[in-house]
């Protein structure tokens, strides 16, 4: 099988949790790494979780900084990644 390496979701954070992204039908994706930004003058915080498990508990990110966090995470069709941010000024 080929794997392909794609970006599975960039954009602002929601306030709330939502849906950032969902294995589509007949096939799996591996997560290899998490970046959140910050791009606010003050210390924000992001939780991500990976089908209903949260990988990422409310990390706190530097006001003009930002998180790397490496991990190697299957999942399988229709499994979910999902976060959210204490502010939209901040970035998956």
């Amino acid at each position: 099988m080929t794997a392909t390496i794609k970006a599975l979701y960039r954009g602002a954070a929601a306030t709330s949790s939502a849906t950032l992204y969902t294995v589509p039908a007949s096939t799996t994706a591996t997560v290899t790494n998490i970046i959140i930004t910050n791009t606010s003058a003050s210390a924000q915080t992001a939780t991500i979780a990976l089908d209903d498990v949260v990988l990422i508990p409310a990390v706190s990110i530097a006001a003009g900084s930002f998180a790397s966090f490496d991990l190697k995470q299957a999942l399988a069709t229709t499994k979910i990644i999902s976060g959210f941010a204490s502010a939209t000024t901040v970035n998956f």
